[in-house]
């Protein structure tokens, strides 16, 4: 119970830090094509923006063990059982 508030809580603050520093994962990691192509200018900003959002969305789905819920269904309907 514990080790998982602690996995999710550090997956959310890589996701804030993602939002809050976007300059900082921009410098860390670099520009991405894809994003610079589908979203314009400053593409890779908005990329890694949106990255944030969503692990700081999969930081407290495993904080609350709610994992299993929203993607077991997922993963077992891509399976047909």
């Amino acid at each position: 119970m514990i080790r998982q508030i602690l996995i999710g809580l550090v997956i959310s603050a890589l996701g804030i830090m993602m939002v809050w520093k976007t300059g900082w994962a921009l410098s860390m990691i670099g520009r991405v094509e894809w994003a610079e192509r589908t979203f314009g200018a400053g593409g890779s900003r908005t990329f890694f923006k949106l990255m944030g959002v969503g692990l700081i969305l999969i930081g407290f789905i495993v904080m609350t063990d709610l994992f299993d819920i929203f993607f077991g269904d997922f993963i077992l309907g891509l399976f047909g059982y």
